[in-house]
């Protein structure tokens, strides 16, 4: 069962993990006859069985691990970059941590009670 978007996302995408599936290993396959590997060796090179490969490119199913040889195979490391988000550089939880001491350390700004003055 396919669970679906709550709300339509901004760029058109598959509608099932099958077709992505199968989008992702046609692609690897042109990939792979352009470079003119067979399906053995290419199995080879991502050090996965020819049985992997051929299912990853008929869409039959296949593991993240074999995604990720053939893919680096091929070498289109790339396509794996773009899925990954990239490492914030700042850690939220360290920035908090240091404007907190920051507040800490300034001087406090004290407001003195004043003394009603007297009505003539």
């Amino acid at each position: 069962m396919e669970i679906q978007p709550a709300s339509p996302p901004s760029t058109p995408s598959l509608a099932t993990t099958t077709d992505w599936e199968r989008r992702l290993g046609n692609d690897a396959r042109r990939l792979r006859l352009r470079n003119r590997l067979t399906q053995a060796e290419l199995a080879e090179l991502a050090n996965v069985s020819i049985s992997s490969v051929k299912n990853f490119e008929f869409g039959k199913g296949s593991s993240l691990a074999t995604l990720i040889r053939v893919t680096r195979a091929l070498g289109r490391a790339d396509w794996l970059e773009s899925l990954a988000p990239p490492e914030p550089t700042v850690s939220p939880m360290a920035a908090l941590r240091a404007r907190r001491r920051a507040q800490a350390a300034a001087p406090q700004r004290v407001r003195h009670a004043t003394t009603p003055r007297a009505r003539s």
